[in-house]
């Protein structure tokens, strides 16, 4: 489908006037360093050797990536980050980016934190939407034996029911709040009990109106065809379907595993697959929005593009509640506030937590800007677009 953007991302005075000259340059240091592969490589691979070896780098980390990607290392921390996004009309996602809980108490504690950003969205114009990743509720290793079909013991069982009951309360508190909450998708070989649990929790609380989304990975193969089942069974019992659509996030590993283990990968073998997979989504979910509400979590830009278009072609307002756009703090800020600006509901992924526990998803930022072709110097165009502009205008 040919389109014509209603919509401009090329208005790099928009797209960083809520960052500060000095903030830009930051930027422009990171991404310089991305945008080199090699590079980018050995500056993780620093950190990473660094923070195990406990030498006292976390203050550069802070000051660098953390503040570029992170809210904070609390929710009250994050609060500069939502009142500062929020004067531009780009709302927050608190993102407890906390990785690698595997006890039954550390699964507690992050549901509890989880909990807590319900508290902080009912009393936030600036908080639309909660989110959490169903491994910070268990076990993956667990889901992973599910999905497999293996027999699980008394205790397997019993952690297995912990998670669910960790899902429902805050799928609970979603329904109790008003307040919708997202379930991000994971590896496709613990995704299917992920995917049930939270089918179950759309058919419970999604009874009027789209509160619990589930997340469509559509670099896999089959995303596109689940979309629609579920759309169907979603018509059938009667409930609304809330649906997050993101390319994919663990692309190397999935085509690793499906090589060492003889099986057909799972995902596109190219980007135009995956591009095409997408779009068709966003087609499906706008033809479909009496019962279908879509974030749109992208940073491609034609993919933005067309669903403004395909919104202006259905007759919906900018601000139609049952349609968001979604992106990184820190990433494709032109995308993200050049939106806002033209009234679309536009939010910022915000990670927060302790500088050493979101090193994993620092560090997993890193790679997937240099992984994928263009992302990293398509920011860097923009960003030094903009500091040229600034030096013009001095």
């Amino acid at each position: 489908m040919d389109i014509q953007p209603s919509v401009s991302f090329e208005d790099t005075a928009i797209a960083f006037r809520y960052k500060s000259n000095s903030e830009l340059r930051k930027a422009n240091f990171i991404f310089t360093i991305v945008n080199h592969p090699w590079v980018s490589s050995l500056a993780t691979g620093a950190v990473k050797l660094g923070m195990s070896w406990g030498l006292p780098i976390r203050g550069l980390v802070r000051a660098t990536v953390f503040e570029h990607f992170c809210g904070g290392e609390t929710i009250d921390k994050a609060e500069h980050t939502i009142q500062h996004l929020g004067e531009y009309n780009v709302k927050t996602i608190l993102d407890y980016s906390v990785e690698g809980e595997k006890s039954e108490a550390g699964f507690d504690r992050t549901a509890e934190e989880i909990l807590k950003t319900f508290d902080k969205a009912k009393s936030s114009p600036h908080v639309p939407f909660c989110v959490f990743k169903m491994t910070g509720m268990g076990n993956g290793e667990l889901f992973e034996k599910i999905q497999a079909g293996q027999f699980l013991t008394a205790a397997e069982e019993d952690s297995y029911q912990k998670v669910r009951e960790r899902v429902d309360r805050i799928c609970k508190r979603s329904s109790e709040t008003g307040i919708p909450v997202m379930i991000d998708a994971e590896e496709t070989w613990l995704q299917n009990p992920i995917d049930q649990i939270a089918y179950e929790m759309m058919a419970r609380y999604n009874q009027n109106k789209a509160l619990v989304f589930i997340t469509y990975q559509m670099y896999r193969t089959d995303s596109l065809s689940n979309l629609k089942e579920a759309f169907h069974r979603a018509a059938m019992h009667n409930y609304f379907l809330g649906v997050k659509l993101v390319r994919g996030a663990y692309m190397e590993k999935e085509r690793e595993r499906a090589a060492e283990r003889g099986y057909p990968s799972p995902i596109f073998p190219d980007k135009e697959g995956t591009d095409n997979a997408f779009n068709k989504a966003l087609q499906f979910c706008i033809d479909n929005k009496q019962r279908v509400s879509v974030m749109c979590g992208s940073h491609n830009e034609y993919s933005n593009q067309f669903l403004t278009v395909l919104m202006q072609k259905h007759g919906m307002a900018p601000n139609d509640n049952r349609v968001w756009f979604a992106q990184l703090l820190g990433m494709s800020d032109a995308i993200s506030f050049n939106l806002a600006s033209a009234g679309y509901n536009v939010a910022k992924y915000v990670p927060y937590g302790p500088v050493e526990s979101v090193m994993p998803y620092l560090l997993r930022r890193a790679t997937e800007n240099t992984s994928v072709a263009g992302q990293s110097s398509r920011e860097l165009v923009m960003i030094r677009r903009e500091l040229a502009r600034r030096r013009r205008a001095a």
